[in-house]
């Protein structure tokens, strides 16, 4: 399949009436993981990628670092891959337009996009922010892959306003905005309550992407509440990293073998998500 029709079966995806389900991965093999067992796309995660290589996020791995590994998971798979590309790693439209230019030739069909500066605690102006969007689809109209764009909205978690109201309405003028500049799909990205979601769902036209968190509404609800996609961000990385911090206490204080041992799988049926032959 081509990467213009991999963008369109992506698109498509988000207005099935399915919830798509996104288990972000860091890694190829994570990615060959979701194609065996039926998932109809990856997505990355830009923090779980920074962290496995012992940085934080917010762009602090260099830009060819995220392009290579992006370039590894989608050359990796068949299904169409998303990738969290941030802020787009430039602040100029210039820097921007060749960095998504870098990106699209990964393979990646694509993006997530966001409108704060490093720790979400300050946003880009709203028309500053529609300017880069238009900008991306620009760039990926000129390739001719229909990028599809998850414009992601910070007002959540940004400083600057003085009641959970004016947040919402905030989240709502900003994603209205940012899918008249030329975004697919949304991500109010910080919170997940049933209550919510509601109020989102009636005042977004286009599709939403949520959150999985702790708090968030179960899988199942989020379906009934007419979400269209729901990502994991780095939260099965930390959770997996919590489970390897278990077992190096386990060791270290000469305890049982049995916390890495049981039910561990053998180099057979690691071998069905690896790739045949040498890189």
């Amino acid at each position: 399949m081509s990467q213009a029709a991999k963008a369109q079966q992506f698109l498509s995806l988000h207005n099935n009436g399915k919830l798509l389900i996104l288990p972000n991965v860091w890694n190829p093999i994570g990615a060959r993981m979701l194609q065996a067992k039926g998932y109809p796309a990856v997505a990355t995660a830009s923090a779980a990628i920074a962290e496995s290589m012992g940085y934080s996020d917010g762009e602090q791995i260099k830009l060819d670092t995220m392009l290579e590994m992006v370039g590894r998971i989608a050359r990796s798979v068949d299904v169409p891959v998303t990738a969290d590309f941030e802020a787009g790693y430039s602040d100029s439209i210039e820097g921007l337009q060749e960095n998504i230019s870098r990106l699209l030739d990964t393979g990646a069909v694509g993006i997530n996009f966001e409108d704060s500066f490093d720790d979400s605690s300050h946003l880009r102006p709203i028309s500053e922010q529609v300017e880069r969007i238009k900008a991306v689809r620009e760039v990926a109209e000129r390739k001719g892959v229909h990028l599809v764009i998850n414009a992601r909205a910070d007002s959540f978690f940004a400083e600057g306003f003085s009641s959970d109201e004016e947040r919402i309405d905030d989240v709502v003028t900003r994603l209205n905005a940012y899918i008249q500049a030329g975004a697919d799909t949304t991500y109010p990205v910080g919170r997940g309550d049933k209550e919510t979601l509601k109020i989102l769902r009636k005042r977004i036209s286009a599709p939403i992407n949520v959150l999985a968190t702790a708090k968030t509404a179960a899988l199942k609800e989020l379906q009934e509440l007419g979400i269209n996609r729901v990502s994991f961000g780095p939260y099965i990385f930390r959770s997996l990293l919590a489970k390897m911090s278990a077992m190096q206490d386990e060791i270290l204080n000469m305890g049982s073998y049995d916390i890495v041992m049981n039910g561990i799988w053998s180099g057979s049926d690691v071998k069905k998500f690896l790739i045949e032959g040498k890189e």
